[in-house]
């Protein structure tokens, strides 16, 4: 724990000298030799320049061994997308660290350095003009240049409503974006964004290759790039995607860093944990992500490294109260007592086997933002049914179950992915609920995340509760989910908040985002998290650091929480 409180120091320090400074200068780009791989348990980590030395002069890669060097990851969840702004799946948007690139990434230590910029972006002392200043060296991977109008391309086909993003936050928030020269970007927002640092999450797209698809087609909506983008900017191209097979890179020969160690790289699609954990264990994949923690002492006793990386993320329940959610869930004293009829300890001891503790708040790794008077939800079954019997929830026809006054039978419906651990879950909160007489209707679905206008279980509103794992702008605390005009409907399909519409909540997450002073901004986010809590509009599971497995094999690897495979050109094999 006591690590994890120091990687959102580091980052809660980034973030307050972004807001209070107008620029930020660069230390750090070159400074690799200061990351200790021993913070991040990387079993044959060097520690050895690996960090920030992911783009440079020197031609180091692509010496001939006589056998290629690939690297094999086991993937649970097959992408749906591999453009960064038609998916919200982690599992798609990570890969970007391989074939694309961005302007700042993230380190081992969760610290932002300049990647495709000469420095990390400045902001003027009004808040409102954020300008990066690109290298001039920068190529995609066939050779054409890569400039600020790329930049500006992108920043096009987000806006245009043809082309039906995941969120064009928070390039909605733009009041002008231009090219002053082909190295300068300049971004002016139409009011202060505290959070623009981690929300400016940018990925460019070719324009040399999407713009005739745009011309041709009036959008990139369906674009053959968005599945196979075979011309990208990162140290890796896109070779091929086998589906349900997998997903393969080979080193990008037109890098304009130094060249990647490995010849590929080939991301292993799994069906479940099992075929993962197998996988791993056989040798038929060197790293795997986020496995069942009961098979941790497996790959213990193997001889595999087991890295443990902070990453902002917490599982958790989110609340569906919308119009057509069940009456009893759209209850606060309801919810109040589900909150008290859920062992969360014992969960996360027998699930988790202790490694991590239940969370109170999405906002659990930047402390900081938390409010010091939240008290954690008691496990206290007692308490919890004399709180519905003074609701009025009775067992009315004997069953066991609780009925609403009328007489009709009380079932909430929660659901989640298949992922194994989830579904294990499930089983063991419904005997929890049982115990004092909810009757819960649990659903594991593989289409959780589908959209409204694909009838999405969680976006069209027939989950009450839904569970995943997720985390805010990290290591910024802005999120967007509770904003009233994203609720999703038939005029708006793509919106994402699909809990609840609170004027009062919408109005605290807009006001923290034009606060500029960080103190200021904490005190609105100590509301926020307290207003949360009280109202059980989130329930904390568990803590979620990302868990990675990694054969001893593999040297030089070294992991972020928020940009995974950041230094993945560095990485080599025996």
């Amino acid at each position: 724990m006591k690590r994890k409180w120091l990687f959102t120091f580091f980052a809660l320090l980034l973030v307050m000298a972004l807001a209070l400074s107008a620029c930020q200068n660069n230390e750090n780009a070159n400074n690799a030799g200061d990351n200790n791989a021993g913070e991040n348990d990387g079993g044959n980590n060097t520690g050895e320049d690996t960090g920030e030395d992911t783009g440079g002069d020197e031609d180091t890669g692509g010496e001939d061994t006589g056998e290629p060097k690939v690297v094999t990851i086991a993937w649970t969840q097959e992408p749906d997308s591999l453009n960064r702004y038609y998916t919200n799946m982690w599992y798609s948007a990570v890969l970007l660290d391989l074939n694309m690139c961005a302007p700042w990434i993230y380190d081992d230590n969760n610290e932002a350095f300049p990647y495709m910029l000469t420095e990390l972006p400045t902001i003027s002392e009004d808040g409102l003009v954020i300008t990066m200043n690109l290298r001039d060296d920068l190529t995609w991977s066939d050779g054409e240049a890569l400039t600020a109008d790329d930049f500006v391309f992108t920043v096009d086909m987000i806006l245009d409503p043809n082309n039906v993003v995941d969120s064009t936050y928070p390039y909605d928030m733009l009041d002008n974006y231009e090219a002053v020269d082909d190295y300068t970007f300049v971004m002016t927002l139409s009011e202060p964004l505290s959070s623009w640092f981690s929300a400016f999450a940018f990925y460019p797209m070719p324009e040399h290759i999407l713009g005739p698809v745009y011309e041709a087609d009036g959008s990139i909506q369906d674009a053959e790039w968005n599945l196979a983008p075979t011309v990208g900017c990162g140290p890796f191209v896109f070779e091929e995607w086998e589906t349900g097979s997998y997903i393969s890179y080979v080193r990008n020969e037109n890098f304009w860093g130094d060249a990647a160690l490995l010849d590929k790289v080939v991301f292993l699609i799994v069906p479940d944990d099992a075929a993962q954990t197998a996988a791993v264990l056989a040798g038929d994949a060197d790293i795997a992500f986020w496995p069942p923690y009961d098979d941790i002492p497996r790959f213990q006793d193997a001889g595999l490294d087991v890295i443990t990386q902070a990453s902002g993320y917490n599982e958790g329940w989110f609340f569906n109260m919308r119009e057509m959610a069940s009456p009893a869930i759209k209850d606060l004293k309801f919810r109040q007592a589900l909150a008290m009829s859920i062992d969360r300890e014992k969960l996360a001891n027998d699930l988790r086997l202790g490694v991590v503790k239940p969370n109170n708040t999405m906002w659990d790794a930047l402390p900081a933002y938390v409010s010091p008077d939240i008290v954690p939800w008691p496990y206290d079954p007692t308490a919890a049914m004399a709180l519905l019997d003074e609701a009025g929830y009775i067992d009315l026809d004997g069953d066991g179950y609780r009925d609403y006054e009328d007489g009709s039978p009380l079932t909430i419906s929660l659901g989640s992915t298949t992922k194994e651990v989830r579904v294990s879950l499930q089983a063991v909160v419904q005997q929890m609920l049982k115990e004092v007489g909810i009757n819960l209707e649990i659903v594991a679905t593989d289409s959780l995340f589908d959209s409204f206008a694909d009838g999405g279980p969680a976006a069209v509103g027939d989950l009450d509760i839904m569970e995943w794992s997720d985390a805010p702008y990290f290591p910024d605390p802005d999120t967007d989910y509770w904003w009233c005009e994203y609720i999703p409907s038939d005029e708006y399909p793509d919106g994402y908040n699909w809990f609840v519409c609170d004027e009062y909540l919408d109005g605290l997450f807009k006001a923290q985002l034009a606060e500029t002073d960080p103190a200021k901004r904490i005190e609105i986010f100590h509301e926020i998290t307290l207003y949360m809590h009280e109202n059980v509009y989130y329930l904390g599971i568990w803590e979620d650091p990302d868990i990675w497995i990694v054969n001893p094999r593999l040297s030089n690897y070294l992991f972020s929480g928020i940009t995974p495979f950041f230094n993945i050109g560095v990485w080599d094999v025996e």
